[in-house]
């Protein structure tokens, strides 16, 4: 273990130092600490490697700091500020989610007909789809500061896409389990699957709330605020260990709804003075989740990538940013949140990557042939969209004006 921390340690410096040489040239540092993470990982220089990312020390230091790095987006969810656009949100949210969905499934659909694949695989590819990796996007608003209408729709919308693509995935994985005899998901682990993290986040951000209103100090708030998001973390890990007995829960929501209701209960001012002393653990989450993304891409896959790879790169990226679009002129959104949201949505690595190892484990029991094509094709689009999907959404945020 002590090795391995010496290793992961090494590693993050690297990919700090990578973010910065990769900032000098306009782009954003999280390119850096992806590119570290693939070259560093268990497929190329290994110096970290199967055994330590399959580790329990690991995964659960892993979770904490995705928890962490949760607090950027339930921080700006206030209420009383988004209550005029909530609405909107929400719609957007659901037409570019479902959206995605039909239009990849219905594009491999055609493909799969043509190839003579079982056409239910494409709406397994379709639930993949999509989902998308808030990090990413989070990083790049992090780093560059963005400010403005696009910025304000994607905080919200990474939490809530990720409660749909919950929903889709599990249910599409569990009519194909069901139709080849495998156990199905039942819906109740699938609504726990959403409602506890934010049960967790947000019970435990009330009792902290009402401590921190009695502080004047500020380090004191901070100390509560760290001691109560660790606390929520290992609530979340022992939900894990004893219900699930696997790595389920989505922490990046535990952090949100603890954050969230921590900002809605606590005075603004007070709050924000809390974060400034939050901001350098913040950005060390943000490296450390990216980092992670670029672990398990094996990058021997983009000399392998087929025509199914292609297929759904472009099938994504044009679902997700037609039905953003789509979803933008339904609502009545803003022009730049119309024209620009859905490139912002394009990064998807780690959520895509965890559905793509369920998927592969589920189909392996009947047809192991499709497990393959699953995998191979996700893992290699994966490395190859996350590197343009990362530059392209830095550049939709100063098309759109947000970028200082």
């Amino acid at each position: 273990m002590v090795i391995g921390l010496l290793r992961i340690f090494a590693i993050l410096c690297v990919a700090y130092t990578c973010g910065k040489l990769i900032s000098k040239l306009k782009l954003p540092a999280i390119l850096g600490w992806l590119i570290v993470g693939i070259v560093f990982g268990p497929y190329l220089a290994e110096l970290v490697t199967f055994d330590i990312t399959n580790s329990l020390w690991y995964k659960i230091i892993i979770k904490m700091f995705e928890c962490f790095a949760g607090v950027m987006i339930g921080r700006e969810i206030i209420f009383k500020k988004i209550a005029k656009s909530g609405k909107q949100i929400i719609g957007i949210t659901f037409v570019q989610s479902i959206g995605t969905f039909v239009f990849v499934s219905f594009i491999f659909l055609i493909v799969f007909a043509i190839t003579s694949v079982p056409v239910y695989l494409a709406f397994v590819f379709g639930g993949i789809a999509l989902a998308t990796a808030p990090a990413p996007a989070l990083s790049i608003v992090n780093e560059y500061h963005t400010s403005g209408p696009v910025t304000r729709t994607l905080l919200p919308l990474a939490a809530i896409d990720d409660v749909i693509g919950v929903v889709v995935f599990f249910t599409v994985i569990s009519i194909v389990n069901g139709t080849h005899g495998s156990s199905a998901v039942s819906p109740l682990t699938i609504i726990a699957m959403i409602l506890l993290p934010l049960v967790i986040g947000a019970v435990l951000g009330v009792l902290t709330a009402f401590l921190m209103k009695n502080m004047k100090k500020n380090s004191i708030r901070f100390c509560l605020l760290m001691l109560f998001l660790i606390l929520s973390t290992l609530t979340g890990l022992m939900i894990d260990c004893y219900i699930f007995h696997s790595f389920t829960l989505n922490y990046l929501l535990i952090g949100m709804a603890f954050s969230s209701t921590v900002a809605n209960l606590v005075p603004e001012k007070e709050f924000e003075e809390t974060l400034k002393l939050y901001d350098p653990l913040l950005n060390l989450s943000l490296i450390i989740v990216i980092v992670n993304l670029g672990m398990p891409l094996d990058y021997r896959l983009i000399a392998g990538a087929g025509i199914f790879t292609i297929v759904y790169i472009l099938s994504r990226a044009i679902g997700k940013i037609g039905s953003a679009y789509i979803g933008g002129r339904l609502t009545n959104a803003e022009p730049m949140v119309t024209k620009y949201l859905g490139l912002t949505l394009l990064p998807h690595s780690g959520v895509s990557l965890i559905f793509t190892g369920i998927a592969t484990t589920s189909l392996s029991a009947c047809e192991s042939a499709l497990a393959n094509i699953v995998s191979g094709t996700i893992v290699a689009a994966a490395i190859i969209n996350e590197i343009i999907a990362v530059i392209v959404a830095k550049y939709a945020f100063k098309w759109a004006g947000e970028i200082k």
